[in-house]
């Protein structure tokens, strides 16, 4: 028994070692995202770039985004998750070599659609990949501390990125090219890692046929959904424009050309966006939804009047920046929850796919308008004119935002507030799932998935799922009229054709689903 205790506790240290070198991984590739922002200054004083060429270099890594998000942001489900992590490193390594080698402009769009296509991958493989690596040596009772260090790294890398970027251009020698080094270190040290790290996802055999991941809406509830795609999208305009124009803002504005100034404004935006989705995580999405509005409007005024002020408030200008980084998180928190409630199981990755361009989108284009703008009107008024469109797009779509009631849950559901999968914009899906090997699920069904989420509206909250299946929609329906059939003895009488396609995986018949685990052939030679 020795021999078997000792082997378990090397599985589960190298499932704790992935699981914090992934998040160490994504970190670093979140905060390179805005890593250049407070750096845009130096570039355009150095080469007389205009308010409108630095936001065209800013939004270009929307572009790649979009690009990988579609055409390779769900492979990782079929060839494993390490691969894709290491691509997306060795992306981001070839980005900042641009950046350092080639500063012209041409390069400079280069590197910016380098480091987008690593986004694409990034957002869909390193999320599922550490809930994966969380279930694999942790109880699935605590994957909300999975969740919370996933949206903590998320924007919390972001933040991050800008503010350690900016410390330096603003203390060190050749500001141009120190922080890229820096990060071309920790992008080495980060595929070391992941190249020993423990794969969630064997290489399918046979892979499936390739086809580009597809966006669509539930049929059903259409208008919630584009509902909340118009608020995600106004979100991430919001942060669009203050991550690409904050340097901007404070030289012309505020009369501030500090580097260091520009990535502490950044950092407090997503620092405050990160301590906000902590506090609402147990929330009902009506209520994030109207927190995240509020927040959202009332720093968009705090901008405009410190703009408008006969003296221009750097203090104002921060306290609008926090409430939007406040707004928006919570904004895309109650977003996210409304897709994922309104989304049939079968193709809530489409719905999510859809999602996430329209959060890319509201992240460029709004951004490339405002630089335009900027070429024929003064600051004050664009920013003027934004908040406008920004508040009448908001007031537009709160009555269909707020129209979503989220399904009742039993009180054994309550521990499953938040799935995993709200993090990852192409959840792997049941059929498709290997086991994991963790040595505290031994006793645990042997078809149970990586990334399941506790069941809701199952008859036996025990039971892991892959369904989505909730206590309204007729999955289950379908789940109690056969968990009623078996309890009573009659678990013969088959189900119809149109229940069974939506019966969840938890739902099967307990006879049919549990057994006895096999007893490993190292204990049996130990015996």
């Amino acid at each position: 028994m020795t021999m078997l205790h000792a082997a378990q506790s090397f599985s589960r240290g190298r499932y704790r070692f992935s699981y914090w070198i992934t998040a160490f991984t994504f970190l670093v590739l979140q905060a390179f995202m805005t890593a250049p922002s407070p750096l845009y200054g130096l570039y355009a004083r150095r080469d007389g770039f205009s308010s409108l060429t630095i936001t065209l270099i800013y939004a270009a890594y929307a572009a790649g985004v979009v690009v990988s998000l579609i055409f390779a942001g769900h492979l990782s489900d079929h060839h494993g998750r390490r691969p894709f992590l290491l691509i997306a490193l060795g992306l981001d390594i070839v980005s900042a070599a641009v950046f350092i080698v080639w500063p012209d402009l041409a390069g400079l769009y280069v590197a910016r659609v380098l480091c987008g296509l690593a986004v694409g991958v990034t957002s869909s493989t390193a999320t599922a990949y550490l809930s994966e690596l969380y279930l694999a040596h942790r109880p699935p009772e605590s994957i909300h501390r999975a969740q919370l260090l996933i949206s903590t790294v998320t924007l919390g890398g972001l933040g991050i990125g800008a503010l350690a970027v900016g410390l330096l251009a603003q203390y060190v020698a050749h500001p141009l090219t120190v922080p890229y080094l820096i990060l071309l270190a920790a992008f080495v040290v980060s595929a070391i890692g992941i190249a020993f790290a423990a794969e969630t996802r064997p290489r399918l055999d046979p892979v499936p046929r390739y086809r580009p991941q597809r966006a669509s809406a539930p049929p059903h509830a259409r208008t919630e959904f584009f509902s909340a795609l118009v608020g995600i999208c106004l979100a991430f305009a919001v942060f669009g424009v203050f991550i690409g124009l904050a340097g901007t803002f404070l030289v012309v504005v505020l009369h501030h050309a500090s580097l260091a100034l520009a990535g502490a404004a950044i950092f407090l935006l997503f620092a405050v966006g990160v301590a906000v989705t902590t506090v609402v995580s147990a929330w009902k999405p009506r209520g994030v939804l109207i927190v995240g509005i509020g927040f959202t409007l009332a720093g968009l005024a705090a901008l405009v009047v410190s703009a408008w002020l006969d003296q221009p408030s750097l203090t104002l200008f921060l306290v609008g920046g926090a409430l939007i980084g406040a707004g928006g998180s919570a904004m895309f928190k109650g977003s996210l929850s409304v897709v994922i409630g309104v989304s049939p199981p079968g193709r809530l990755a489409e719905s999510l796919a859809g999602f996430f361009l329209s959060g890319y989108v509201g992240i460029s284009v709004p951004v490339i308008a405002v630089g335009i703008a900027l070429q024929h009107a003064n600051t004050r008024d664009v920013l003027l004119w934004f908040a406008i469109i920004i508040a009448v797009g908001f007031l537009a779509a709160t009555p269909f935002l707020l129209r979503y009631e989220p399904p009742v849950s039993t009180p054994s559901d309550a521990s499953s507030d938040a799935p995993i999968a709200e993090s990852s914009p192409t959840p792997a899906t049941p059929a498709d799932t290997p086991p994991l090997p963790s040595p505290r699920s031994r006793g645990s069904h042997p078809r149970r998935s990586a990334n399941c989420a506790p069941p809701t509206g199952c008859w036996r909250p025990s039971w892991p799922t892959c369904g989505w299946a909730t206590a309204r929609s007729p999955a289950a329906a379908a789940c109690s009229a056969q968990a009623s059939r078996t309890r009573r003895g009659s678990s013969s009488k088959p189900v119809s054709r149109e229940d069974r396609a939506v019966v969840p995986p938890c739902c099967a018949p307990r006879t049919a689903r549990w057994r006895r685990p096999r007893t490993s052939r190292l204990r049996r030679t130990r015996l």
